[in-house]
């Protein structure tokens, strides 16, 4: 796990510098750099850069960037190969000779032997740059679901100087090159105030983009192409087994894949949120400790913090597994200076944070202290269909029957009639049966993305300034997702959510947050939910398996049973998040008054300063449930001032 840089420009060795400074945070054990003879005419060189954490062979012999035996290609990674021993084993009866224990010696071999086609021998979480010094050519590769983030831009240059292309692991490295300006990217922006993120390859960002999950961008002769190289597929699911028989598999792939991202040389645990991925991920790792008792970290929040949102005690559950699995069991209160907390998120966020950026930083500072990587439950929701919108559409789809003359003037009646934001314990009830009613009146595409919507296209009609109506009438902000829902148009409905899940929201929103704020303390996360082993299983498996009546994940529920408790089996699902609610109108009240006053929204000019007040009023009234909306633009002010002012 490290941070990752590099360019090809004029002079780019005066540049990586400040670049590997940018991330210092992202690898504190080691730093290195290589850089090219001229590669053209106009004396242009390759650099790259790195900045080492180290997990596995913590020797000086994993230094990096990495020369090939050959000398033909020169590597930068961050990440984890899970499978590498066995390539390695491989690679060795072809003829290939070893010198350390690393992943990455063992994929430039694998790159000289197969070429690009060797990205699909690769299991694992990664994101890296080869420099070919034969074809000339810069690859950025990242890993199939993308757990590991890269960023990327091209500058196509002009008369008085020859394009250059910048990467890294966070937006800061390219902004550190300065050879890029930090700019508003006006699509992007359309984008976060819809869903809360972008969908990749968009950014905040002017002209700089993400590489897309389970593709490589390659830069040659100052043209870049797009190849993907992974791609989840429902077109082979195995309806002759049984129950039993899926339970079993379900069981044997999961603790397989735990197994296999318990191997590093430094100390390792797991979060525990008393949820059924989390505590399932604990009980399979005791399998594989020897006798040893896995650490354990859970996060809890103080009573005075939850006057105004209804969030299950995770400490509860997870203390009740803790008496099961007896773990090195330790619980995080949070108590965070919320006010001086959030301009650090934002920075290292490089974004608005959402709620479970909070929460996710502070329990990662706090296991740092004692461990290096961390094992995760995140993505049993997107693999097993975890979400109460993916429940949500699937009851909604009742109402498909009913005319839409009908349907629409009535579900628009009945979300109109239930109230928004009214704190106490009815507070989430109500505001699922709202969205519920408003997504049960449309088309299923429709219906997804209203689940996943937060300003809606009339909201921002009359959140923007005439000058940003303008600009932004161009976008539309649910086209990447439309395009998603086409690729699989013959799957079933609910993989069909699922896949878009795995393309967007998962890699733009849960596994972006999880990287930058785990590894803002030097700390790795691995998600074996997400191996690409379990994506292949789960993607096999008939729909009914996963969802079944209200039953979330069943399957995964039904293969855990004697592992886990079973209250803690069918709990009601818990979000893993903050009180937003209270701190807005505690911590945060003064701050939302001061960057978000009328003075600061009409200078900054996106905004009318009238609807953003009649957002903010609505919210604190209890007439709507806007919180999250007023905690983006509070978080958007804070973005501005950090990397555009």
């Amino acid at each position: 796990m490290c941070g990752i840089a590099g360019l090809i420009s004029l002079h780019p060795e005066t540049r990586i510098a400040p670049m590997l400074e940018a991330i210092e945070h992202r690898g504190r054990d080691d730093e290195g750099t290589w850089t090219s003879e001229p590669i053209d005419q106009n004396n242009r060189r390759v650099c790259l850069g790195h900045r080492r954490l180290a997990i596995i062979d913590t020797s000086p012999a994993g230094h990096e960037p990495m020369l090939s035996h050959n000398g033909r290609y020169v590597i930068t990674f961050n990440g984890e190969i899970y499978n590498y021993r066995e390539l390695r084993e491989e690679l060795r009866s072809r003829g290939h000779q070893f010198h350390t224990e690393t992943d990455v010696e063992v994929l430039l071999a694998a790159i000289v032997e197969w070429g690009w086609d060797a990205m699909d021998r690769l299991n694992g979480m990664f994101a890296f740059a080869v420099w070919d010094n034969q074809e000339r050519t810069l690859t950025l590769a990242r890993d199939h679901v993308g757990v590991k983030p890269l960023y990327y831009s091209l500058n196509p240059g002009n008369d008085d100087a020859p394009p250059t292309l910048v990467f890294g692991s966070e937006i800061k490295t390219i902004l550190a090159s300065k050879l890029i300006q930090p700019a508003l990217n006006p699509d992007g922006l359309h984008q976060f105030l819809t869903f809360l993120w972008a969908p990749d390859p968009n950014t905040l960002f002017e002209d700089i983009f993400t590489v897309h999950p389970g593709s490589l961008v390659q830069f040659h002769d100052d043209e870049i192409t797009f190849r993907e190289w992974w791609d989840v597929s429902f077109n082979d699911i195995e309806e002759g087994r049984s129950e039993a028989w899926w339970r079993e598999r379900t069981l044997e792939t999961l603790d397989r894949v735990v197994k296999m991202e318990m191997v590093a040389d430094v100390p390792l645990g797991s979060f525990l949120s008393g949820g059924i991925d989390s505590s399932g991920i604990t009980a399979l790792m005791q399998r594989h400790v020897n006798g040893q008792r896995v650490s354990t970290y859970t996060a809890g929040i103080e009573s005075q913090d939850l006057r105004y949102d209804i969030i299950p005690d995770d400490v509860r559950w997870a203390r009740r597994v803790n008496e099961q699995l007896q773990t090195d069991y330790h619980e995080i209160m949070l108590q965070p200076s919320v006010a001086e907390l959030l301009p650090k998120l934002v920075y290292h966020m490089e974004e608005p944070p959402i709620d479970m950026a909070i929460p996710t930083y502070l329990i990662s500072r706090a296991a740092r202290e004692t461990l290096t990587v961390m094992l995760s439950g995140m993505g049993g929701d997107e693999v097993f269909a975890g979400y109460p919108r993916q429940l949500a559409m699937q009851l909604a789809s009742a109402f498909d029957p009913v005319p839409q003359l009908l349907r629409r003037p009535l579900m628009k009646s009945v979300a109109g009639a239930l109230p928004g934001g009214l704190p106490g314990r009815l507070t989430a009830p109500l505001r699922n049966a709202k969205k519920f009613a408003r997504s049960a009146a449309l088309d299923f595409e429709d219906r997804y993305l209203g689940y996943g919507t937060y300003f809606t296209d009339q909201m921002k009609h009359r959140l923007y300034s005439d000058e940003w109506r303008e600009i932004t009438r161009q976008y539309d902000a649910y086209a990447m997702h439309r395009s998603y829902f086409k690729s699989v148009k013959n799957a079933a409905p609910l993989n069909r959510l699922l896949y878009v899940d795995l393309k967007t929201f998962l890699p733009c929103l849960n596994l972006m947050t999880t990287d930058k704020m785990s590894m803002a303390s030097n700390l790795e996360v691995r998600v074996p939910f997400l191996n690409r082993e379990m994506i292949e299983m789960a993607a096999r498996m008939p729909p009914r398996l996963k969802l079944r009546g209200l039953k979330r994940k069943y399957i995964l529920k039904r293969a855990l049973e004697g592992l886990l408790p079973d209250d803690v089996i069918w709990r009601r699902k818990a979000g893993f998040g903050a009180p937003i609610r209270s701190w807005l109108r505690g911590p945060l009240r003064l701050m939302i008054a001061d960057l978000l006053s009328e003075d600061v929204v009409k200078r900054r000019g996106l905004f009318r300063p009238s609807e953003v007040k009649r957002v903010i009023d609505a919210n604190f009234s209890g007439r709507e449930d806007y919180n999250l909306q007023v905690f983006q633009l509070l978080g958007l002010e804070l973005w501005f001032r950090a990397f555009l002012d």
